[in-house]
């Protein structure tokens, strides 16, 4: 398995795929049919299967640090919302966990399959002991990379799933720069118009850089877009 080629593009994967029909039944509804369809006749998820990942998310993942280059050999990650675990089989490969060079910790209210070259905590991130169990386990080490795909479940309204995720993405914040290293990265999911204007005020500070990108893989419809803030200056500048 290769992740230093650039992701395929959406119109070059479907133009190898032939479009399927799901048909409604006794057992299915409306809109089971057409969740499935939609993963039939989704390359991304095809081209993952083929690929050995977990989830068509990791296209996401890979054109946005094929761009940023954050995970290098022998970097730490911290993979926030890691289920089913695309991201962190990338981090694994990118950093080198295997081979010793680097570390990878991921952790998910949701249980995951192991994966070699990672730790797993399963937990609830919005617990008030969820950051301590992180840093016991980091135990004292820097973090050059956090990543989270973190989102609430959604509710149908995006303004209320816009704020719902927003609160996730604070919490996560929160616990970055406590652990980040000089130069570290973050990367977030975040849905609408983009990130707070607080919030986005608070990474432009700590951070040299600091960008909104949607990876092809990020369907159309979804309204989900990620924060990339790069060169993380340091805990006594994020404040505030």
């Amino acid at each position: 398995m290769t992740t230093d080629k650039k992701p395929p593009s959406s119109s070059s994967l479907r133009g190898r795929m032939k479009k399927v029909r799901v048909k409604t039944g006794k057992k299915r509804t409306v809109s089971s049919a057409r969740w499935l369809e939609r993963q039939l006749n989704d390359p991304y998820v095809k081209q993952a299967q083929e690929s050995g990942y977990r989830a068509r998310s990791v296209f996401k993942i890979l054109e946005i640090d094929d761009k940023v280059k954050a995970m290098k050999p022998g970097a730490i990650v911290v993979d926030l919302g890691s289920t089913p675990g695309s991201w962190t089989q990338v981090a694994v490969e990118r950093v080198k966990s295997l081979a010793s060079k680097g570390r990878v910790i991921a952790t998910d209210i949701l249980p995951m399959e192991p994966i070699p070259g990672s730790e797993f905590l399963q937990m609830d991130f919005t617990a008030n002991d969820a950051v301590e169990k992180l840093l016991t386990l980091l135990d004292g080490k820097k973090a050059d990379v956090v990543l989270s795909d973190m989102a609430a479940n959604t509710t149908g309204q995006r303004s209320v799933d816009h704020i719902n995720t927003v609160y996730l993405v604070e919490l996560a914040w929160d616990f970055a720069r406590q652990v980040l290293d000089k130069d570290g990265v973050f990367i977030a999911k975040v849905f609408q118009g983009g990130t707070e204007k607080n919030l986005l005020g608070q990474f432009k500070k700590a951070f040299t850089a600091v960008k909104h990108m949607k990876p092809a893989a990020s369907r159309k419809e979804s309204p989900e877009l990620y924060v990339v803030c790069t060169g993380f200056k340091g805990e006594s500048d994020s404040e505030g």
